[in-house]
């Protein structure tokens, strides 16, 4: 968690314009059902927020991979932005979604998880390989595919890319956690730990 101040804290609603009511109510009307935290930052520019937000509401409710995996993928990007608002957001849904607690820690700390199962395997070392190298082998590609399909994985490049996107504009703006988000969650540390070196 940062001390640091939020650059782009909430508007009052009646200072708002109308094309932030607009947008706003579009997000306020749809699943979601009010402005949250990643997009209390972007209200500012409302035309960028309204097709971010119809992107983000395809890949979150009903891409090709399905909740459970595309919850797994946001915690993986939230990890490698050290976000902690789409954390707090996301890893009690995914723990609600059947990604295992024991998963959600491994992750949170930087390590690879345990005894995963085949898709949950074939998502973590795809987006991870994708965030970390800026590519993604041959043999994961394949195993991807073969999971998911094209649209699945494109789907999968997807959340990636859209988390990332609400990552880098949250970490810029300083986006407080929301203490209602947060429950009894404990909060990513700062910098993911690292394995131990092998002993020579």
């Amino acid at each position: 968690m940062t001390s640091m101040t939020d650059r782009l804290p909430p508007i009052p609603p009646e200072q708002w314009t109308e094309g932030q009511r607009v947008a706003a109510q579009e997000i306020i009307d749809g699943p979601r059902g009010g402005l949250i935290s990643p997009f209390v930052p972007l209200l500012r520019s409302p035309e960028l927020m309204t097709h971010a937000q119809r992107m983000g509401e395809y890949l979150r409710y009903r891409s090709a991979i399905g909740l459970r995996l595309s919850e797994l993928a946001i915690l993986i990007t939230a990890r490698h932005w050290s976000q902690q608002v789409e954390w707090a957001i996301h890893a009690p849904i995914a723990e609600r979604e059947g990604v295992a607690a024991e998963t959600i820690a491994a992750i949170a700390e930087g390590r690879r998880p345990d005894r995963l199962p085949e898709d949950e395997a074939a998502v973590f070392e795809f987006a991870t390989e994708l965030h970390q190298n800026k590519s993604v082998s041959d043999e994961t590609w394949r195993r991807a595919a073969r999971l998911f399909g094209e649209t699945g994985v494109v789907d999968l490049i997807g959340v990636s890319g859209y988390y990332s996107f609400l990552s880098m504009v949250m970490n810029a703006a300083r986006t407080d956690v929301p203490p209602t988000a947060t429950g009894s969650l404990r909060p990513m540390p700062d910098v993911p730990s690292r394995p131990n070196p092998p002993e020579r």
